[in-house]
């Protein structure tokens, strides 16, 4: 039964590796689990390796694309908001685990860790502990629920997913529209989208 655990991983890293707001990796491994009987602990474990690796991955993705399409100011304004973190480790550290064990979704956590190039070491492992629990908790919820297949579908587009998604879109537009450098340094709110603009030559 191993290929089955390794559709797991698989799937959990497909669903955190996806650079918009997707329905949570639990969805798909809990689907797993009731499909093929698979040990729960085994599934939670090598989902959230999944998970971990997805997030990874879409950092170095987010990592690129910032270089490549961000203007210089706002791939500062990034740079800036990491260099905080590194000063405050602990703190950025209990941040990350305490967003992870909310019911939203933390791509844009990912991809404003990957514009700013944070060392991966400073989100991952509080990642990790978070997904861990959060996780735990909704395959095993979800191996007892009556009727779960077609309840994990139905949750999966719930008024409550839709809300999730949602937020998670406010929070990605607000990381690249608000000037983080004169949010931080000089309190003041300012709007900046920081997206290159394309030059034409004449001649």
């Amino acid at each position: 039964m191993w290929w089955q655990y390794i559709l797991v991983f698989l799937g959990a890293f497909l669903f955190d590796v996806v650079p918009f707001p997707f329905p949570p990796a639990y969805t798909i491994m809990t689907l797993l689990q009731i499909i093929f009987d698979l040990n729960i602990w085994l599934v939670v474990i090598i989902g959230v390796l999944g998970s971990v690796g997805g997030r990874y991955t879409l950092m170095l993705l987010s990592s690129r694309l910032a270089s490549k399409y961000l203007d210089p100011k706002k791939s500062e304004d990034f740079q800036l908001l990491g260099a905080k973190m590194k000063e405050s480790k602990w703190k950025g550290q209990l941040m990350v685990l305490t967003y992870s064990l909310l019911p939203l979704p933390t791509t844009p956590l990912f991809l404003g860790a990957g514009a700013s190039k944070l060392n991966p070491l400073y989100i991952l492992p509080a990642f990790f502990i978070g997904r861990l629990v959060t996780n735990a908790l909704a395959v095993h919820m979800g191996s007892f629920a009556e009727e779960s297949i077609q309840t994990i579908i139905q949750d999966s587009f719930s008024l409550k997913s839709l809300m999730s998604i949602v937020i998670s879109i406010l929070f990605f537009l607000a990381m690249f529209a608000i000037d983080w450098k004169a949010l931080v340094m000089d309190k003041k709110l300012v709007f900046n989208l920081g997206i290159k603009r394309k030059t034409t030559q004449e001649g």
